[in-house]
């Protein structure tokens, strides 16, 4: 029993020193990291147990292999706690990332029965139809549709969202106040066009997320966005 915590207090060790090697080092993404034979030397501790650490690294996805090449470093997930209202940009810049958009499409559409009943409006009323591509480090992170009650953002115009970011313009142009947000999580398949879009590869594992937000009871917004499976991770910070 005490050899068997001793080895697992050892490959914990060899987990952070690794981490610490590519923090230390400031490797980039896609960076090859030393060799099984080579970390084993440089830590004293058996091809096993670095094997092991390895494995452990690249479940989480702060790795990934390449047979016949190496071990590189990951691209970094966006990680969001879904307890905490966000937006993308913010979560970039936290990231040292520098976000950016581009617009696909911005339309004044009229709500049809489903998006009514969605967002809580009559049938026929005015909404924003805006579609994006959000990047990260000009990487494309994500692909989204913004709904937005046009009642509630007269004069929207494109060009200020292409300038700026949206919550943004919404706090302080429009003196929103968030309230709360429902969002839905859903593992899809990546569609041609999407993969497209994200760089991506066509039936892949990506994220479909919902959100509704509202301001007080009020819904003012209804997004859907598809995220590549490889740049995004959510965590739920439980309390009891």
């Amino acid at each position: 029993m005490d050899n068997k915590n001793t080895q697992m207090t050892l490959y914990d060790q060899v987990i952070d020193k690794i981490i610490d090697y590519i923090d230390n080092n400031n490797l980039k993404a896609d960076s090859v990291i030393p060799s099984e034979r080579e970390l084993s030397i440089k830590y004293n501790v058996s091809r096993a147990t670095i094997r092991r650490a390895l494995s452990e690294l690249i479940q989480e996805g702060i790795l990934y292999k390449i047979p016949g090449k190496g071990t590189f470093v990951s691209q970094k997930k966006f990680k969001k706690d879904l307890l905490k209202f966000y937006s993308f940009s913010e979560e970039m810049k936290k990231l040292n990332k520098t976000p950016s958009s581009k617009i696909l499409s911005y339309n004044i559409i009229i709500s049809n029965k489903k998006l009514a009943k969605i967002m809580n409006c009559k049938e026929g009323e005015k909404l924003y139809k805006i579609e994006r591509i959000r990047y990260a480090d000009g990487e494309p992170i994500m692909y989204e549709i913004n709904h937005l009650l046009y009642n509630r953002f007269l004069d929207l115009s494109e060009v200020r969202i292409r300038s700026y970011s949206m919550y943004d313009i919404l706090i302080k142009e429009y003196n929103v106040e968030f309230s709360s947000a429902l969002e839905t999580l859903q593992p899809v398949i990546t569609r041609e066009a999407e993969a497209k879009m994200l760089n991506y590869g066509a039936g892949l594992p990506s994220m479909l997320i919902e959100r509704i937000t509202k301001e007080k009871d009020l819904i003012i917004e209804y997004t859907k966005s598809v995220i590549a499976g490889d740049k995004f991770k959510y965590q739920i910070n439980l309390k009891r």
